[in-house]
């Protein structure tokens, strides 16, 4: 029976409250959240991204390759009709598709290339991100043997997990049956990730999934969901899908609709997220209020995310409207006689091109304050290697002055996941350059007191009604960065002005304003640590108290 709605790939990954709202006529005039700035400019890399490699692959493959014309601006039944007729006529490759419509089934999609294989069409994604890691057991094929379904084994790569590709290859090979053009004798669908020199190869039928699912297996039970989902809300039949706030809330252009009806019940999810909020819900607690009224010590309530005590005192703070409150009764941050703030500042994948340093506590010979390792060229660049390479000599050589004065030293950071990921990533990337470190040497400061993650004290001394990013918890501590706008996010755009990224001209004030957003963090890292060992810490209520 055809449905009354027709889905793209994206709502297999998406929330189900949002499939909804999406299709909901009701909603349609709903306020919603201004679009992310910085998610349309990922967006508009991403499109820059696939032209470029389409452009190559035109280039590479001249008479066997056809784009579909008209763009996404174009009407969506010619772009289909186009993309029928090049599969009719049987392209080698095709670029630019969209798929005839399956209003049996409720599909409809695009994708970015199409390449022939035999006995019909296996798709294939271009993507700006990265979709292998060193090591073994991944298929790949050279751009140049693109038409070599499947490829070979890559004894130098293995498969990085990006479930959405899967599940977005697995919608078009869904699409291609239902339209008589999909290669049968395999399952097989590939992806060109940011690197560009290869196409990855899945193979949607085998049990790679948790569960010895297949890609397509758990692909068509989500989309089968999904399709309930939208039906119900499309013909005003009761909602399959109710608001619960999760991590994707934060980038959702319709979280202010589903705030206000979760605030309007004070729904359980607003202090805990996920599965634990699923799971108070079916013990019967579904209010922030129920939630705080429990003795944490008789409850047999199970959570995964978070002990029970902590959910309860999560509940309590919120409904003392409280940002913070004490988790435990003393809380304890190793100290130094030398300290060093480390943050260091990246770009996507492209590479990390500032490293930020503040130098405090007793004298070492070197200047006190702060200082930046930075590289003004575009990423990806060699410049990086330098920039890193003198970061790590004055790291090292302050380790070194502090260890021959007899001090003690330590070196701070704020969720040490993106430091530790740069340091190990740059190590490698540059290896041989001049300065740069072996991945020992690195790995065995990681591993070392002398580096210390101040979020993990955090996570440990607190609870966070708001969340644990320093950009929330600092400003408890009395913090305050000079720029209003201050934010990972906002710095991805600040960095594209700075270098010039686009084409135009570098926007040299941008560059002043990464340095002081970024000695603003380390500052901010080295108030937060100064704070939570002083008395004044204590003038945070007690979770017991509340």
């Amino acid at each position: 029976m055809t449905t009354t709605v027709l889905l793209d790939a994206g709502v297999v990954s998406r929330c189900r409250r949002r499939v909804h709202l999406e299709h909901d006529p009701a909603m349609r005039d709903a306020q919603r959240s201004a679009p992310d700035p910085t998610a349309e400019l990922r967006k508009a890399d991403a499109t820059r991204h696939r032209r470029v490699t389409a452009d190559g692959l035109a280039a590479r493959f001249g008479g066997r390759w056809v784009e579909v014309s008209g763009g996404p601006e174009s009407r969506a039944s010619d772009r289909e009709a186009a993309t029928a007729a090049a599969l009719t006529e049987g392209h080698d490759f095709i670029w630019g598709a969209t798929l005839p419509r399956d209003p049996r089934s409720g599909r409809r999609g695009t994708i970015d290339l199409l390449v022939r294989s035999g006995a019909g069409y296996v798709p294939v994604l271009v993507v700006r991100h990265k979709v292998t890691d060193p090591g073994t057991g991944a298929r790949t094929s050279p751009l140049a043997e693109l038409d070599h379904v499947g490829g070979r084994p890559d004894s130098a790569r293995k498969v990085r997990p990006q479930p959405r590709d899967q599940l977005r290859l697995a919608h078009t090979r869904r699409l291609l049956q239902a339209a008589g053009f999909a290669d049968e004798r395999s399952a097989f669908a590939g992806v060109i990730g940011m690197d560009g020199d290869a196409v990855v190869w899945h193979d949607l039928q085998a049990p790679t999934w948790p569960g010895g699912r297949t890609a397509l297996a758990e692909y068509d039970s989500r989309f089968a969901d999904r399709i309930a989902v939208a039906t119900a809300a499309a013909t005003g039949t009761p909602a399959l899908a109710e608001p619960s706030r999760i991590v994707e809330c934060r980038s959702c252009p319709w979280w202010p609709v589903c705030e206000d009806a979760l605030v309007k019940t004070r729904d359980v999810s607003l202090v805990v997220r996920g599965e634990d909020a699923g799971m108070l819900r079916s013990a019967g607690v579904t209010s922030v209020d129920a939630l705080a009224g429990i003795d944490p010590y008789d409850t047999d309530v199970p959570l995964v995310g978070m002990p029970v005590a902590d959910a309860v005192g999560l509940a309590r703070a919120w409904l003392a409207d409280l940002t913070v409150v004490r988790r435990t009764q003393t809380i304890d941050v190793p100290r130094a006689d030398v300290e060093v703030d480390v943050d260091m500042e990246s770009f996507g994948d492209a590479g990390a091109y500032l490293w930020g340093v503040l130098l405090s506590g007793a004298d070492i010979g070197e200047p006190r304050g702060y200082r930046a390792f930075v590289s003004w060229e575009p990423l990806p660049t060699d410049d990086e290697a330098r920039s890193f390479a003198e970061f790590w000599r004055w790291l090292t050589g302050a380790r070194k002055a502090a260890a021959d004065r007899g001090l003690t030293f330590r070196a701070y950071c704020y969720n040490e996941l993106a430091e530790n990921r740069w340091l190990l990533a740059s190590a490698k990337r540059f290896a041989g350059f001049p300065g740069v470190p072996r991945k020992r040497e690195i790995t065995q400061f990681i591993e070392s007191d002398e580096w210390f993650d101040l979020f993990g004290s955090v996570r440990e001394h607190f609870l966070c009604s708001q969340g644990k990013g320093l950009k929330t918890i600092a400003p408890v501590a009395g913090f305050a960065w000079r720029d209003p706008e201050a934010g990972g996010e906002n710095s991805m755009r600040w960095y594209r002005d700075a270098v010039g990224l686009d084409g135009d001209e570098p926007v040299l004030p941008q560059r002043t304003r990464l340095l002081e957003y970024n000695e603003d963090d380390v500052r901010a890292t080295a108030a937060l640590r100064a704070w939570m060992t002083s008395p004044a810490v204590h003038d945070i209520p007690y979770v017991g108290d509340i």
